[in-house]
Formats: structure tokens, sequence, C-alpha cells
């Protein structure tokens, strides 16, 4: 006798790919529910001021009369004032003194982090309070150990008998006084960001370098640098960013003085003082452009040469 033939029946392919195409509709519309309260924010907080900004650093405003258009001339005037481009300097000497030294800190500070002994732990959250503390406290708090007649730093100094500078009034120390603040309020974040990376790193690399023979100051060149370059970039741009935008620090520790030091006045400062203090919203937005630009050219240019130092695995 034959064997009973067995029929199967498949579903028409236009009844699934209708399917998939109902699951990818589904998919993509919960997808953009989820990522809903991100776009609303960004856009509300983010992209409307920035373009709101843009269209008022064409314009002459007082925040309260109706913007009067006048073209470029906000621009112009900047080429022309000193003290724009005095902050601009002061802003770039302050990320020329902070970046480096922030980012060379952190990284030793992270491979010592990353190392195995009793109460790590400990050590990893007493580097990173200053970042979670508030730039209120720290700011407050610097300027009373930079503070000239009864600071605990120039206390110190004069038990050793060394000199004892006018830390935030006198034009050589103060710029240098924030510097310090900033690198010991951020190391930490950094620290944590390139710790995270030196834990990705497999130890096999290491391993291998020990049976070669390889020291520490080899494996460190050799290995966990070029393993860390992803992290350091970031880092790297991230600092440049943030150094570039520097506010709370100089407005707490120098603004309530009876004049503002020049050499610590940045680009931020002068666009809050400029719009909020002096209410010329027009000039102070075109200061806040020529800053995104700046910005924006300076990242690029990191983006462009990361291709040829940045390693990844």
């Amino acid at each position: 006798m034959s064997s009973p033939i067995t029929v199967t029946t498949e579903p028409p392919k236009t009844t699934t790919k209708r399917k998939a195409g109902k699951l990818a509709v589904h998919e993509a519309m919960w997808g953009y529910i989820f990522i809903l309260p991100v776009v609303l924010g960004l856009g509300l907080f983010y992209m409307a001021p920035s373009a709101a900004s843009l269209f008022l650093s064409f314009t002459s405003w007082d925040g309260l009369t109706s913007p009067q258009f006048i073209g470029l001339d906000n621009f112009a005037n900047l080429m022309k004032d000193d003290k724009f481009t005095g902050s601009m300097l002061n802003t770039m000497m302050y990320t020329v003194g902070t970046v480096p030294l922030s980012v060379a800190l952190a990284t030793v500070l992270a491979v010592l982090l990353n190392q195995k002994i009793k109460g790590m732990v400990f050590y990893r959250t007493f580097y990173f309070i200053p970042v979670i503390t508030m730039p209120i406290a720290v700011g407050m708090v610097w300027k009373w150990l930079y503070n000239s007649e009864f600071g605990l730093i120039n206390h110190v100094l004069g038990i050793m008998n060394l000199p004892q500078p006018n830390w935030l009034f006198d034009e050589r120390f103060a710029l240098f006084s924030i510097v310090l603040v900033s690198v010991w309020s951020s190391i930490g974040y950094n620290a944590v960001i390139l710790l995270s990376g030196l834990q990705g790193i497999s130890g096999s690399y290491y391993e291998a370098a020990s049976l070669d023979g390889a020291g520490t100051l080899y494996k460190f060149f050799r290995i966990t640098l070029p393993l860390l370059t992803p992290s350091l970039f970031f880092v790297l741009v991230m600092s440049f960013i943030n150094s570039f935008q520097v506010f709370d620090l100089i407005f707490i520790m120098m603004d309530q003085q009876t004049t503002m030091l020049e050499s610590t006045r940045t680009v931020v400062y002068s666009i809050w003082e400029d719009g909020f203090k002096y209410f010329n919203m027009g000039y102070a937005s075109a200061q806040a452009f020529i800053l995104f630009i700046v910005i924006l050219i300076i990242t690029m240019v990191q983006m462009y040469i990361q291709k040829r130092w940045v390693h990844y695995q």
C-alpha cells in the first residue's frame, strides 16, 4: 500500500508580510512614545531657547520692550569690544590650565582606584564627593580658604614663612586660584569615567605582557593608555565644553567683590552681565552665539583628529 500523502498549507506570503509590517509599526510607535519626553525636553529647553537666542542676537532688546531688529550691529560691536575679547582670552587661558591638568590627574587617580586593595569603595566615594557638592558650597568654602587675612591656606604659608598672596584680589593669582578649584571639583567625575574604561580592558593583555617580561610603565604606556583612549576622548570633549561654559565658580568667588577683576572675566560671565545686569539681551545673545561657534569648531576638530589617536577594541 502506498503511504498517505500529507499536505501542508502555508499562509500566503502577503499575509506574513502584512503581519510583519504591523509589528514593525507597533514597535516603532512605542519607540517614539518612549523617546517623546526626551524629545520634548530637548525641544522646549534647548532647541527653542537656542533659536530664540539666535534671533535676539540680531536685535536690540532690553527684556521688557519689543525687540528692534538691528542686523549685524551686535556682532560688529563685539569685534571692537575689548571686554569681550579679554573675556574670550581669559576663557581660553582657563581652559588651557584646567583641561590638561584635570585629565592627567584623573587618569592617575583612576589607575590608583582600579587597584584591588582594602577599602577601595570608600576611596572611590571620597574622591567623588566634590562632584556631587553644590558649586555654591564649593565656591564659598574655597573663598574662605583663599582669604588673605584669616584663610587656612595663607595661615599655613605664614607658619612656613612663605609669601602669602592675596589670591582672589591679585590679577596675577586670581585666575590660577579658580583653575585649582575647578580641577579639584571635576577630577572625581573624570576619574569615574576613566575608571569604567579601565575596568573594560581585558586582563589577558596584561598577563601576556607579564609573560614577556614587561614592566609596570611599559604596560601603562603600551596597553593601558592605548585601550583607554575612547574614554579619554570623551573626557577631553566634555572637559573642553564645560571649561568654555564656566560661570558658577567665577560668579560665587569673584562677583561679590567691589570690582570684578578683568583677568577672571569669562565669556559666560560677560553674557550674564550684559543680559541680566545691564539688560542688553541682544548683545548678550550675540556673545552666546559666538561662544557656540567656538565650541562647535573645537569639538569638530577633536572629532576629526580622534581618528589618529583613539583606538577602539
